[in-house]
């Protein structure tokens, strides 16, 4: 793009700009000049996916903000008039990040100005409430303004569709084609008013439901920390376990208080190095039997557990292992599904409890497809365990059922890793980790994954690889997805990029037979050094 051309777009982009803030930014630029940082906001467009949008906040089509947010919503009707949908609810759901609330009522307009009816939830509130709330309300779609665990610069635009579940393949498609197709912000109808904005009726609704998740006379007696990571999580939680009847969370005080800036943590994710530290202080001051946290939008959970050495982190298969066992022992009846990237045992234990089981690509969007579906998990903390409620991960319900565990095993004098030692006994030892690398240019990305391509590796920790997969391609039960899978003997990897950060994610998988719990130590030792060595192995052959 000339440099002529360039500033004539960002004046054009300017001129129709509803909010004064990045009018402000972006004017700056135009009068700075600053033609390197105005080619990275113009280059392009923040392309609208299955995880819908998210980005960085700022001025212009490269980033999050109002005018890229109309355009989205106004895709949206036009998707929705052109299925028959002519005057069908939406439902809108925000956290409490920068310019959610926002985001929000610019959608509710749109939708309103398009001839639909809008419902916008009355505050924020976590993700899943807003994924009940469609199938709740009857509606034709909802929309969630969220960027979950991504960090404070950013915020997103998640879409699902009148089943409750996200949208996939080839509603994305669509819905972009017609924002490609919004040629002005003019041509948009936004009304000022003419939405409703929602009472706590279906907030209610959501807690009542979560009644379903427990056995109604389980032991309530699990002591719990819990942080919602400057998240929307914190109420929500908290009147369902007084609901439930479990004691009161402890709840991490620096952490408690929804803040989109984040001040305590370098990314408000569970799962990254030193986000649990507030949570694991307030631990050793109170000793509760389990540690629980959300990520901001509380759509998913994770959790910590009292060791000899400290607390240590439960990783997300070992939470997904644990509520399906709990879940077997129930009775739970239907299909036990997983994505690809998450560990084989769920497998194994839907085969001996004589159930369905299905692997579906990565992400709940195709999980929460899976006919008959009653338990669904993601390695990533994800956990759908009220399919008839939340056809999405739902860290509330999730956070509830793994502290119903906690509590029947507590009134046997046994822990949830004594039970993780027993599934492992049973199943054999499935031990999982996680090659991540964040990177600052996706080239890197492209790279590697061409490389692997190129010049697949042929044995990983001296394990021969058995069976090498571009899952580009797809298979028997996948649609084609960017991934590589490798199976070697007693082990398996996957590699592909993130759809919603700038990573190279590789999920590493380690199956070891355990005779006896005699075996457990020599096993696990062994799987540690086996996952060590195909990381740095794996590592050298990506060129990362």
């Amino acid at each position: 793009m000339h440099d002529d051309e360039l500033i004539a777009r960002a004046k054009a982009w300017l001129a129709e700009d509803p909010d004064a803030e990045t009018r402000d930014e972006l004017a700056k630029l135009i009068d700075a000049h600053d033609l390197p940082e105005l080619t990275t906001r113009f280059s392009g467009t923040l392309q609208f996916g299955t995880a819908g949008l998210r980005g960085e906040l700022g001025a212009g089509p490269m980033r999050m903000n109002r005018s890229v947010v109309i355009r989205a919503a106004a895709g949206l009707a036009a998707y929705l008039r052109a299925k028959g949908q002519t005057d069908g609810l939406v439902v809108i759901g925000y956290d409490a990040r920068h310019k959610s609330a926002d985001f929000a009522q610019d959608t509710a307009a749109v939708m309103t100005g398009a001839g639909l009816r809008a419902a916008v939830l009355p505050r924020p509130l976590p993700t899943p409430v807003l994924a009940f709330a469609i199938r709740h309300l009857g509606a034709v779609a909802g929309v969630e303004v969220t960027a979950s665990h991504n960090p404070p610069r950013d915020n997103g635009y998640k879409v699902y569709l009148g089943d409750g579940s996200q949208i996939v393949p080839p509603a994305d498609a669509e819905i972009a084609a017609e924002i490609d197709a919004v040629r002005s912000l003019n041509d948009v109808p936004r009304p000022t008013s003419g939405w409703e904005t929602l009472d706590d009726t279906v907030l209610d609704a959501y807690l009542a439901r979560t009644d379903a998740v427990l056995a109604p006379d389980s032991p309530r007696t699990a002591r719990t920390v819990y942080t919602p990571m400057h998240g929307v999580g914190r109420d929500t939680l908290l009147a369902a376990f007084a609901r439930a009847g479990f004691p009161a969370p402890t709840v991490v005080a620096e952490q408690a208080d929804p803040d989109p800036d984040f001040p305590t943590v370098a990314f408000p994710n569970p799962e990254e190095p030193g986000a649990m530290d507030l949570a694991f202080a307030t631990a050793r001051e109170t000793t509760p039997d389990l540690v629980i946290a959300n990520d901001p939008d509380a759509d998913r959970c994770a959790a910590a557990v009292p060791t000899p050495d400290g607390w240590r982190m439960l990783r997300g298969d070992e939470v997904g292992a644990l509520l399906a066992t709990h879940l077997v022992r129930r009775g739970a009846q239907g299909t036990f599904a997983e994505s690809i990237v998450s560990s084989s045992l769920l497998g194994r234990i839907a085969e001996k409890a004589n159930l369905p089981y299905e692997e579906t690509l990565t992400g709940f969007k195709w999980i929460a497809r899976v006919e008959g579906l009653r338990y669904g998990y993601e390695e990533a903390l994800g956990y759908c365990v009220d399919p008839d409620g939340v056809r999405d991960k739902d860290g509330i319900t999730a956070a509830l059922l793994l502290t119903e565990l906690a509590s029947e095993l507590k009134e046997a004098g046994r822990t949830l890793l004594d039970l993780l030692d027993d599934i492992a006994v049973e199943h054999g030892l499935h031990a999982t980790d996680q090659l991540s690398v964040r990177v600052e240019d996706l080239s890197v990305i492209a790279d590697a994954m061409r490389r692997l391509r190129e010049h697949p590796p042929t044995r990983l920790a001296d394990l021969v690889i058995t069976n090498a997969e571009d899952l580009t391609k797809g298979t028997e039960s996948l649609p084609p997805t960017d991934g590589l899978r490798y199976t070697l003997d007693g082990a398996r990897v996957i590699v592909r990029p993130s759809g919603t950060e700038p990573k190279l994610k590789c999920y590493l998988e380690v199956v070891l037979p355990v005779p006896t719990h005699a075996d457990l130590p020599a096993a696990r030792a062994k799987a540690t050094d086996l996952l060590e060595t195909i990381k740095r192995d794996l590592s050298t052959a990506a060129g990362i």
